[in-house]
C-alpha cells in the first residue's frame, strides 16, 4: 500500500503526465488486442533472398545459406536502408553526422551487417564477392550503353552455387566455375569468353537464324565488338544475351561437351544462361517499353522457353504478348506506317516480325486453348515481300540466298498466314465457356473440316514434305517443308482432342435437325485425318531421329511431337515410339521433353493394357493394330525415306553447315 501510494506521487510529481484508471487500462489492453501485428522486418541475406528461403538458424545448425556455402551478406538489405535514409534526409535536417556511417555504391564497398561477428566492427567485402545480381544488377547497372564485353562478364558470371559441385579437377585448385563442368573454369580468362562467345554467335546463325530470321548476320557481327570499339552503336545486351543463350542448347563445344557429362545429358550452363537472358530483359524492361530491338527480343526469348504449360518460367505466351502488343504499339500492322519506314534492313525485319508474331500468335493459341490476341482486321499490310538485295547487308559467311528470301520462294509465308486463319478461328469458336458446357456445333464443325481440307489442296504439295523427296534440299527448305507438314496435320488432332472433350451439340439436343448419322460421318472424318496426321507426323519424327536432327532443331517439331504422340499413345499405336524417341532427343536441348517421353509412355502402356482415355469420339476410333502390323509399316516407311545427313563446317570450329541433303 505504502509502495503504490510512493510510484503514485512520483507520476503525479511529473508535469503532464496522467496515471490511467484501471477501466482506461482495460479499455486500452482491449483495444491493442485488435490492432494488426506489427510489420515483419525482412532479414534474410542476398542469398537466401534470391532463393526465397527463410534465412534462419535451427538448433544445433548453420544458416540455411552457411550450410549451402553461400555468403551471409546484407546488401540488398543496407541498400535499401541506405535509401530510405537519404529520403529522411531531404524531408528533414541532420543535427549531426557520423563519419563512415553510410553505404557508398560508388566504391563498390560494402559492410556486411553478419550478427556471427562484433558489433561496430562492419565487414568490407572486395567486390568480386559480391552476389550475381547486386554486383551486375544494382551496382553499377547494365544500360543499353554497356559495352559488350562487359556484358560478357555479366553472362558467363560463375553460377550462384559453388557448393554442389562434385567434379573439381584434382591437379588444380577448385574454381567457381566447377558445377559447370571440367573445363568451365576458362571461363575466368576474359579471352576466352570472348572467343567462346563468338562461337556461341556463329552457332546462332547457322542453326537457329535459319528458322528465325530476324537478325542480319552481317550486321550483327559488326556491332559485336568483342576485341575493341569500332565506333558503330553497341548491341543491345538482352539480345547478345538471347543469341548466346541459343548458341548453348546446339553447340558442340568441348567446354559443353564436358558440362553436359551428367545424368540427363543437360548443359547446367546452357539452363543458366537462358534465365540470364530473361533476367537481363526483365530488368532492361524489354517487355515495356515498344522498340524495334525489343520486339526482335521478344520474340527471340520464346522459344526458350519450357514447352510445359506448368512449368512457372516455361511457355505462357508472355514474350510473344510483350512483341504483338510493341508490334501494334509501333503501328507495323499498318500498310501507311510500314511504307514510311525508309530503311529496307530495318522494313524487312519489322515486316517478318510482324508475320511471325501473328502466325505464331494463331498456332500458340490453337496449341494451348486461349483465344489468340489478334483477329483478321488487326492489320492491313501485305503479305511478306523481299527487297532487293543491298549488298552492304549480304552475309559474307553464306552465298546462298538469305533465309527470308528462301522461304518468300517456297511460298511459306502466304501458305502459313492461311494456315494461321484457320488456327485462328478455331480456337475464337472451341475455348469459350458456352462450347465446353453444350459441346461444338454441327455447323462449325463442318466448317473447320472444310477449310483444312481446302487448305491442303492449296498449299500442301507446295510446302509440305513430298513423298517421294525428290529434288536438292538446303537447310531451310528441309526444316520449313517439315514444319509446314506437320503444323497442317496437328490441327486435325486439335479438333479431334476438341470433340472428344466437348462432343457435338446436336448430339445433346432432341430437337435437333442434323441427323445422328451425319454427326457420326463428321466425327469419323475428324478421327480418321487426325490418325493420318499422327501417323504422318510420326513418319518424321522417326526419320529426323534416325538421324540425329532433333538435337538440332530449334523446336520446330517439339510441339507436333508432343501432340502426335500423346494422341497416338490414348489409343495405344505402337508408332508413338518414334514421337518418345524425339522427345527423348529434344531433351538434350530442351529438358522438359524428358518429362514428357516418360508421360507419353506410361499413356501408352495404359492404353494397351486396355484403359483407353476416349470420351465422344470412342465410337468412331479405329482400333490399334498389333505389333507385325507396325513392323511391316516402319520397315515400308524407312525403306522409302531417304536419310538427312548434316556436316560440319571448317571455317569456324564446333559449328554445323547450314545444308542437308536428301
Amino acid at each position: 500500500m505504502h509502495q503504490d501510494a510512493h510510484l503514485n506521487s512520483r507520476s503525479l510529481s511529473q508535469p503532464g503526465l496522467v496515471l490511467p484508471t484501471p477501466s482506461m487500462q482495460n479499455q486500452i489492453h482491449e483495444l491493442a488486442k485488435t490492432l494488426p501485428p506489427p510489420r515483419k522486418q525482412n532479414t534474410a541475406c542476398d542469398a537466401c533472398r534470391s532463393r526465397k528461403v527463410k534465412c534462419n538458424r535451427l538448433p544445433g545448425q548453420d544458416k540455411h545459406c552457411l550450410t549451402k556455402n553461400y555468403p551471409c551478406t546484407h546488401f540488398v538489405q543496407q541498400a535499401t536502408s541506405e535509401r530510405k535514409r537519404n529520403s529522411s534526409m531531404g524531408r528533414r535536417p541532420r543535427t549531426m553526422t557520423q563519419p563512415n556511417s553510410s553505404i557508398s555504391p560508388g566504391n563498390m564497398r560494402f559492410a556486411a551487417s553478419n550478427q556471427d561477428h562484433m558489433p561496430g566492427a562492419p565487414l568490407v567485402y572486395p567486390t568480386n564477392s559480391l552476389p550475381l545480381m547486386v554486383k551486375f544488377g544494382f551496382y553499377p547497372p547494365i544500360t543499353l550503353s554497356t559495352p559488350t564485353r562487359d556484358v560478357l562478364s555479366f553472362i558467363f558470371a560463375p553460377p550462384d552455387s559453388v557448393g554442389d559441385s562434385t567434379t573439381y579437377s584434382h591437379v588444380r585448385s577448385k574454381s567457381p566455375y566447377d558445377p559447370w563442368g571440367d573445363l568451365a573454369y576458362k571461363l575466368e580468362d576474359g579471352n576466352f569468353r570472348a572467343e567462346f562467345a563468338l562461337d556461341l554467335v556463329e552457332v546462332f546463325f547457322q542453326i537457329v537464324h535459319t528458322r528465325l530470321p530476324l537478325l542480319n548476320p552481317a550486321q550483327f557481327r559488326s556491332r559485336l565488338q568483342l576485341t575493341g570499339s569500332t565506333g558503330d552503336k553497341v548491341l543491345h545486351p538482352a539480345l547478345v544475351a538471347t543469341v548466346i543463350a541459343w548458341g548453348t542448347k546446339f553447340s558442340e563445344h568441348p567446354l559443353l561437351v564436358a558440362d553436359r557429362r551428367r545424368p540427363g545429358g543437360q548443359s547446367l550452363l546452357a539452363k543458366t544462361l537462358v534465365d540470364r537472358a530473361r533476367d537481363l530483359a526483365e530488368a532492361l524492361k524489354v517487355h515495356r517499353v515498344p522498340s524495334a530491338d525489343h520486339v526482335v527480343i521478344c520474340l527471340l526469348i520464346e522459344p526458350l522457353q519450357s514447352q510445359n504449360p506448368e512449368d512457372p518460367n516455361g511457355f505462357h505466351s508472355f514474350w510473344l504478348t510483350s512483341a504483338t502488343r510493341h508490334l501494334l504499339e509501333l503501328g507495323i500492322n499498318h500498310k501507311s506506317n510500314m511504307v514510311s519506314i525508309s530503311d529496307p534492313e530495318s522494313r524487312g525485319t519489322m515486316i517478318f516480325a510482324w508475320w511471325m508474331a501473328c502466325i505464331c500468335d494463331a498456332y500458340a493459341s490453337a496449341y494451348y486453348r486461349r483465344k489468340p490476341v489478334l483477329d483478321d482486321d488487326d492489320y492491313d499490310i501485305d503479305f511478306y515481300t523481299v527487297d532487293p538485295i543491298n549488298a552492304e547487308t549480304v552475309d559474307s559467311h553464306n552465298s546462298m540466298p538469305s533465309p527470308r528470301e528462301q522461304l518468300e520462294f517456297l511460298g511459306y509465308y502466304r501458305a502459313a498466314h492461311s494456315l494461321a486463319r484457320t488456327a485462328r478461328q478455331m480456337s475464337r469458336q472451341l475455348w469459350k465457356p458456352a462450347t465446353d458446357s453444350d459441346g461444338i456445333p454441327y455447323e462449325v464443325l463442318c466448317s473447320f473440316t472444310q477449310a483444312l481440307t481446302q487448305w491442303r489442296e492449296l498449299y500442301l504439295q507446295l510446302v509440305g514434305v513430298p513423298n517421294n523427296f525428290t529434288g536438292e534440299w538446303d537447310f531451310v527448305s528441309a526444316v520449313s517443308s517439315c514444319a509446314s507438314d506437320a503444323t497442317y496435320h496437328v490441327m486435325w488432332i486439335i479438333l479431334f482432342n476438341a470433340l472428344d472433350d466437348f462432343g457435338v451439340k446436336e448430339s445433346n439436343t432432341p430437337t435437333s435437325v442434323v441427323s445422328h448419322s451425319q454427326i457420326e460421318s463428321a466425327k469419323r472424318k475428324v478421327a480418321d485425318e487426325a490418325l493420318h496426321g499422327a501417323l504422318r507426323i510420326a513418319g518424321l519424327a522417326g526419320v529426323l531421329t534416325t538421324n540425329g536432327y532433333l538435337r538440332l532443331d530449334p523446336a520446330v517439331m517439339h510441339v507436333s511431337c508432343i501432340q502426335a504422340g500423346t494422341f497416338l499413345a490414348r489409343l495405344g499405336r505402337p508408332e508413338v515410339s518414334n514421337c518418345i524417341a524425339g522427345l527423348e532427343q529434344y531433351s538434350y536441348s530442351y529438358e522438359e521433353a524428358g518429362d514428357q517421353a516418360i508421360e507419353m509412355r506410361r499413356v501408352f502402356n495404359q492404353a494397351r493394357a486396355g484403359d483407353l482415355e476416349l470420351n465422344h469420339m470412342a465410337s468412331v476410333t479405329p482400333p490399334s493394330p498389333n505389333n507385325e502390323e507396325w513392323l511391316v509399316e516402319r520397315q515400308c516407311l524407312m525403306r522409302h525415306s531417304k536419310p538427312i545427313q548434316q556436316r560440319h563446317v571448317s571455317q569456324r570450329p564446333y559449328c554445323y553447315d547450314r545444308a542437308i541433303q536428301p
